[in-house]
């Protein structure tokens, strides 16, 4: 599913325009970013978690030349699902 499909989704499961449910979606990926570049976590109860995680430098191989490559530290989004998504998807 891709945004269009998901704004489409939505608007029909809420009976919203789909201008409205695209305006909410924009601002839930607002918020959430925002959120999450503070370092906050972001839990929705039942779907998930987002949070920060910082991946530290390290030390990687290039696969065509073998030669070794720094790769540098970041920060990284991670999502850990809720156990209601677990049970749904399973």
């Amino acid at each position: 599913m891709n945004k269009a499909e998901l704004i489409d989704a939505m608007a029909d499961g809420a009976g919203i325009s789909k201008a409205s449910a695209k305006e909410a979606l924009d601002s839930f990926i607002s918020a959430t970013s925002s959120a999450l570049k503070k370092g906050d976590r972001v839990s929705l109860v039942g779907f998930g978690s987002f949070s920060v995680s910082k991946r530290n430098a390290r030390t990687g191989r290039n696969p065509q030349t073998g030669q070794e490559i720094k790769i540098a530290a970041k920060n990284v989004v991670k999502f850990k699902a809720g156990s209601e998504l677990a049970d749904s998807v399973n």
